[in-house]
Order: structure tokens, then C-alpha cells, then sequence
């Protein structure tokens, strides 16, 4: 049966550190992981208030090769980042163990992140690669994945549709509105900065599954 597990590790323990420090009020939001063989190429929104401060040149911060922007808008960029491998964190052992990255969102405080497994014997090979590499996640939340409702299927990542659900129930997409960012930042436990991004994302997903045709 395939499990859904989140885990958190301090944001010292994993690369782009350096963000943190050169930004305020700082949220990393993973967008989509591609594996290239023993590659990874990960495209995260960097949130921000001053994002025009942050240095490109993240070559010293240790874990990433190249970092490029491809892209900002207002208070957010979406960049590439080239990971320097040789470096153990929790991306060496994703790549070396059969785990599916869901979702990853950085904090000033922590990391979290979400991740799939094939079987049980998985998730126990990665927690085990962790424990031998050195690398301190610590599992916060762990369940079964059960079958769809429909057969459509939208690409959430759970993050989003957490986000997506409590804005619809909460009357966030009502006119006028009777919930806030910050109000579903304060029910989800999280950051205003990662609610704007989990809904923009997720909108965008959805419009993209649902209404885009594949020739358009």
C-alpha cells in the first residue's frame, strides 16, 4: 500500500540557507522536482518582501552547484537550483532510495517535507539512509493513501489542496470575503507568504487540468 509521509529538519541541515539570511519573512516553496537519472532539478517561488536583495551567486552555500532566476513576480521568484550532490541532505537520500517527492516549503524556523512511498519497506530504507547520512528529519505525519474520488486527476500537492479546501469553506473566494490570507495562514499554521503561494499554485494547477486543452 502506498504511504504519504511529512517530515521536518531544521533549516541549518538543508542547502539555501544563505536566503534566509540575506531575506526577512522569507517562505521557499518547492514547484516541481524533475529527476534527470541521478540528477535533480528542482524549481522553487522564493516569497518575499525584499527579493530584489537576494544575491544570485549561492555557489558557496553548500549542497547547490548553480542557482538561476527564471522569473519574479512581485514579491516572488521562481528559480532553478542545480544541487551539488556530493553533499548529503534529504534530496541525496530521496534520489538513493524509491521516495516521490510531494511537496518541500522553507521557513526561517524549519523545512518540511512531503514525500510517497510504494511500499512500507521504502519509507523504512529512506528513514534508515537518513539515520547513516547524518541527516535529522523528524517524521510528523504519516498515512495510506486513499483512492481518488474521481478519476480526474489535478496535481495538487496536498499543501495546495489543504489550502484550496480551507479558503473555499472558510469564504475566502466569497464577495465579499469573509477570511483573510492571514486567517488561513493562522488556521493551517503556516505563513501568509505560504498560503498566497499554495493558493496561486494550486489555481493554477487546477485551471491547467481542467480547463486548458493539451493543443492550447
Amino acid at each position: 500500500m502506498a504511504i504519504e509521509a511529512a517530515f521536518t529538519l531544521q533549516r541549518a541541515d538543508f542547502p539555501l540557507n544563505a536566503v534566509f539570511e540575506q531575506l526577512t519573512d522569507v517562505t521557499i516553496e518547492l514547484d516541481r522536482v524533475v529527476p534527470t537519472g541521478e540528477a535533480v532539478i528542482p524549481y522553487f517561488w522564493i516569497s518575499a518582501d525584499d527579493t530584489d536583495k537576494l544575491t544570485t551567486d549561492l555557489s558557496e552555500d553548500i549542497g547547490i552547484d548553480q542557482i538561476k532566476v527564471i522569473d519574479k513576480v512581485e514579491k516572488q521568484m521562481f528559480v532553478r537550483i542545480d544541487w551539488n550532490l556530493a553533499h548529503e541532505s534529504i534530496l541525496t537520500a530521496i534520489v538513493n532510495t524509491d521516495m516521490t517527492l510531494l511537496s518541500g516549503i522553507g521557513t526561517e524556523e524549519r523545512w518540511t517535507f512531503e514525500l510517497r512511498a510504494s511500499e512500507q519497506q521504502d519509507l523504512s530504507a529512506f528513514q534508515t539512509y537518513c539515520q547513516d547520512h547524518d541527516i535529522p528529519i523528524e517524521l510528523t505525519e504519516l498515512h495510506a493513501i486513499s483512492s481518488l474520488k474521481s478519476d480526474r486527476e489535478y496535481d495538487l500537492t496536498d499543501g495546495q489542496r489543504n489550502a484550496l479546501e480551507l479558503a473555499y469553506s472558510s469564504g475566502y473566494f466569497d464577495s465579499p470575503r469573509d477570511a483573510t490570507q492571514a486567517d488561513l495562514a493562522a488556521e493551517l499554521g503556516i505563513t501568509r507568504q505560504a498560503v498566497s503561494s499554495r493558493l496561486q499554485r494550486g489555481m493554477r494547477r487546477l485551471v491547467a487540468s481542467s480547463l486548458i486543452t493539451p493543443d492550447e
